[in-house]
């Protein structure tokens, strides 16, 4: 059995001294996408953040590639092989777009790889990134997290204020780098795209893992996922049969 490239046992993280992600347990598999959802406020960010270093770790131990790092400064995590990729999709707005990639180049990372994943980039490499669309500023960032030659990657809601047609594309590009054998995990307000893309999948409530399965368990059932999301009675298997298979907007 493949060692996970990343593993949370008994996770709690904090924001602003309060408690918010309690107890997670989980990890990541090479070359699989993990996803992670939860309504807004269930803590995903939050635990995002605790693992990539921008909130204090209350207890528990985060392993990446088997060493212990939740002790380390986030710049540490990142030369060890953690790539973030936050909401906010923060470029270097006056840097090209190369610059923008160049800046976070390490070790065996390569431009060509960024580019063959976007040609999108390539075709606007000298252009100012302040400039590029939504999509294409969101492809920059995730380009300046693979060119970090990461192990694991975290994707924190790429699809904000994306068209649908750029998320799917860009969705794609997340199975694409599960099929470069890194370990993703990604947190998306799509439900059942992330589910499609993904492998397994744990769902958050009030900071606390209350499903983790295989996403096929999750796929198309709204029921369940409201449930989850939310809490009340089991769903079921009437219920859970007669569920829709729409995208889900759940967050």
């Amino acid at each position: 059995m493949t060692a996970p490239a990343l593993a949370l046992d008994g996770v709690a993280v904090d924001r602003a001294e309060v408690p918010v992600v309690h107890e997670v347990t989980l990890d990541a598999a090479p070359g699989a996408v993990t996803v992670i959802l939860g309504a807004n406020g269930a803590g995903k960010t939050t635990l995002m953040d605790g693992i990539a270093g921008l909130a204090p770790v209350r207890s528990g131990t985060i392993r990446l590639d088997g060493k212990a790092i939740e002790r380390l400064a986030p710049y540490k995590r990142a030369r060890a092989g953690l790539g973030y990729v936050e909401q906010a999709r923060t470029t270097f707005r006056t840097l090209t777009v190369e610059q923008n990639l160049v800046v976070s180049q390490q070790g065996d990372g390569d431009l060509g790889t960024v580019y063959r994943l976007f040609p999108e980039l390539e075709k606007r490499r000298t252009l100012q990134a302040g400039y590029l669309s939504g999509g294409e500023q969101q492809m920059v960032v995730l380009g300046r997290a693979l060119v970090s030659a990461p192990k694991v990657v975290l994707i924190d809601e790429m699809s904000l204020g994306l068209a649908p047609l750029v998320v799917r594309r860009l969705m794609a590009t997340v199975g694409e780098l599960a099929g470069m054998g890194i370990a993703v995990v990604l947190i998306e307000q799509f439900a059942n795209l992330a589910l499609d893309v993904g492998s397994r999948a744990h769902v958050l409530r009030k900071g606390r893992v209350v499903f983790s399965g295989p996403c096929g368990e999750l796929r198309g059932d709204e029921r369940r996922l409201h449930r989850l999301y939310f809490g009340g009675p089991p769903v079921s298997a009437a219920e859970a049969g007669g569920a829709g298979a729409a995208e889900s907007g759940l967050r």
